[in-house]
């Protein structure tokens, strides 16, 4: 007879503001368990449980798992949305202790960097001036920088990102490769709605009648992962297809890119790529992308 499974261990996650009281949280004892993070701005969503399930399946049920909440201003140019970029924190540590969370990491920006804004900064390189960067100057150079800080302090044997924000994940990756942090990255699968419409915490700002428009760019990215069998040139035909004349879609970019320097792949390329595209809906920016195989 099969033994039954263990019921899920009960969990009731602390939420902490200062770098002390998140130590004191996270590593109770010395106790050698794996731990692992997520890191996020807030206004959580089923994506981000996706990625805090991913952490507590890696690290078991003994493991601890942090989830940090912190909109990083050195990411945000002019312009942008810093100011009205939503801020759920009750829900959001409601949402991460259902997901498997031990500890939720929401610091003041003065937490973060109490000398003020940092005088010194992790570059992105080339990596992070194309595609995102190129639109968005410098905002690479703010993720990074925020994630070495916060990989500093939270000190994981595994960090999750998300696969739609695909340029990210790659630039973290590589930052961790070349700069020998001793970390893990683990990108997650994109999660969609039941229509296709990747979740994003930027959603909440479209309206009924823009997301309606909005889910021409996953119809666009799963018609040029249909057509991956013919190359490169039909990928990119098949996608700007069903974009071109698409109503309240302002394209900023259709991209079929080779994962591992995020560079623009050529004609004759074969092999894993990641279609990416950006757009505007309305006033709202949103990415989204597909992994797929070219032959």
């Amino acid at each position: 007879m099969a033994r039954p499974k263990p019921a899920a261990k009960q969990r009731s996650t602390q939420l902490t503001h200062t770098v002390d009281d998140f130590e004191s949280a996270f590593w109770p004892d010395e106790s050698p368990v794996d731990n692992a993070v997520v890191m996020t701005m807030g206004a959580l969503h089923e994506g981000h449980a996706a990625l805090v399930r991913a952490a507590r399946r890696q690290v078991g049920q003994d493991g601890r798992v942090a989830v940090t909440v912190f909109v990083n201003p050195l990411q945000f140019g002019a312009g942008e949305d810093l100011d009205r970029y939503p801020r759920t924190l009750a829900a959001d540590v409601r949402l991460a202790e259902e997901a498997g969370a031990d500890v939720v990491f929401a610091p003041l920006p003065e937490e973060v960097y109490p000398n003020g804004d940092p005088q010194v900064r992790l570059t992105a390189g080339p990596m992070g001036e194309r595609f995102e960067g190129a639109t968005r100057p410098g905002h690479f150079d703010g993720v990074l920088t925020v994630v070495a800080k916060l990989l500093h302090i939270t000190d994981p044997d595994y960090a999750f990102f998300g696969e739609k924000d695909a340029q990210q994940l790659a630039i973290v990756q590589r930052m961790v490769a070349d700069l020998d942090f001793d970390v893990e990255v683990v990108g997650v699968p994109t999660v969609r709605e039941a229509d296709g419409l990747a979740l994003s915490s930027r959603n909440r700002y479209l309206s009924e009648g823009e997301r309606e428009q909005a889910l021409v760019l996953s119809k666009a990215l799963f018609a040029g992962r249909d057509a991956a069998a013919q190359g490169p040139a039909a990928v990119r035909a098949a996608a700007g297809e069903v974009l071109a004349g698409a109503p309240g879609i302002e394209l900023d970019y259709l991209a079929l890119i080779d994962p591992h320097d995020f560079t623009e792949a050529p004609d004759d390329f074969q092999g894993e790529a990641v279609l990416a595209l950006a757009a505007k809906v309305g006033a709202t920016r949103l990415i989204d992308n597909v992994r797929i195989i070219v032959r």
